[in-house]
């Protein structure tokens, strides 16, 4: 089995790494634009093959599709960052013109495998995928939810001296300051969060989440790769090995939590065929007012992108 990973920068290789580490499949092939960071990244994986004990072969290629054939999942981490003076419009310009060439390639060369986005703006350019591609709804999905949740668990572990382990969270929406995380449907060890944190200290990790990838540009003058790379491998593997795992995924809704023809995000269940359902939770009003606000931005962007496509 094959998973390609498109993009060998910070996230890409990332993904790479871990997917090979854990032995998802038996060939990963990474594949970039740039001569040579590809190829070099990928050796650099493949040689640590002896110290973390995996079997996966790991190999680089320059802009080669034909290396990624027969690929059963395909994680797209391609895209330029948002930069100083560059408008919401130009960067979903900029991205969908990359993520549409990626796209066609990949589907003319894997054309029954599985799409995971991770270019930003990450729900438009998961949406530009799906149009790109026509394949299903449920072979083409966008990866934020995990990333978003893993800091969530990650802040709640450090306020409460307790193992991120033993967290359960889910957060809903758009990938950004307009998430919703859902404290009702968080716990620790079984018991509600809202049970051992007062609310104040629970309102400020939920904001510190919200602008959770905006702390670490200030602090290191780029966005994440680490936590992205493993949410994304996440999500592979719980495909690969048909996990059927409970997953927060950027998922096309079609009715669901009553919206309709946009992509949000939403807990799924992640198996062989990709999205195999979207479970609709029960939420309250303010839940609800929270995820449609949420989805209003989104289809904003959505919007943007359809307007460029039909010039």
């Amino acid at each position: 089995m094959k998973v390609t990973v498109i993009g060998a920068g910070n996230v890409g290789a990332t993904v790479a790494n871990c997917v090979a580490q854990r032995e998802m499949a038996s060939e990963v092939v990474l594949l970039d634009i740039k001569e040579g960071i590809a190829e070099g990244k990928a050796l650099d994986i493949w040689q640590t093959s002896g110290i973390n004990n995996f079997d996966t072969r790991v190999v680089g290629v320059t802009h080669d599709y034909s290396r990624t054939e027969a690929s059963r999942v395909v994680v797209i981490t391609s895209g330029l960052p948002r930069k100083p003076g560059m408008s919401r419009d130009d960067l979903i310009s900029t991205n969908a013109e990359i993520v549409t060439s990626v796209t066609k390639n990949v589907a003319e060369h894997s054309p029954d495998c599985f799409i995971i986005v991770v270019s930003n703006p990450l729900d438009v350019m998961t949406y530009c995928s799906y149009l790109t591609s026509e394949f299903p709804s449920n072979r083409v999905m966008g990866m934020a939810g995990i990333l978003d949740t893993a800091r969530y668990r990650a802040f709640l572990a450090e306020a409460l001296t307790t193992s991120p382990k033993d967290i359960q969270a889910l957060l809903l929406g758009g990938h950004g300051d307009t998430m919703v995380p859902l404290p009702r449907y968080t716990t620790v060890g079984g018991i509600p969060v809202t049970e051992l944190i007062d609310n104040e200290k629970l309102d400020a990790i939920v904001e510190r989440t919200k602008k959770g990838g905006g702390e670490l540009v200030a602090l290191m003058g780029t966005s994440a790769w680490y936590a992205p790379g493993a949410a994304a491998a996440q999500m592979v593997e719980s495909i690969v090995k048909d996990q059927k795992r409970i997953l927060p995924v950027c998922a096309w809704l079609n009715g669901e939590y009553g919206l309709k023809d946009i992509y949000l995000g939403v807990p799924v269940e992640l198996g062989k065929n990709g999205v195999e359902r979207i479970i609709e939770l029960d939420l309250n009003e303010k839940e609800t007012a929270l995820l449609h606000e949420s989805a209003k931005s989104v289809k904003e962007t959505m919007d943007v992108l359809d307007k460029l496509r039909a010039k």
